[in-house]
């Protein structure tokens, strides 16, 4: 089966489907069937969007992806930062 990214709500929406089949009695396997993901991602997903609410996934991962934005932006501004201070040395 080809790996697919699956949304926050997509993944919040299937964790509760979850919920629901063991609450009626099912495995967690046959649960995990149903959803069609395997046990380890849904114990993964299950740590990561556990108890969250759609929209507050969905801001988590915009919050994610604006922190890995920053933080690449303050490498790039610390190595021009390291390239300036060498070159005022006349290591160049």
């Amino acid at each position: 089966m080809p790996s697919r990214k699956h949304k926050p709500e997509e993944i919040i929406g299937k964790l509760r489907e979850v919920e629901i089949a063991l609450a009626q009695g099912a495995s967690t396997a046959e649960a995990c069937r149903r959803i069609a993901v395997s046990e380890q991602t849904y114990y993964r997903w299950r740590k990561e969007y556990g108890g969250l609410k759609t929209d507050q996934a969905r801001r988590m991962k915009e919050l994610e992806k604006e922190n890995q934005r920053l933080r690449r932006a303050i490498s790039d501004l610390t190595l021009d930062k390291l390239i300036l201070q060498e070159a005022a040395k006349g290591n160049f």
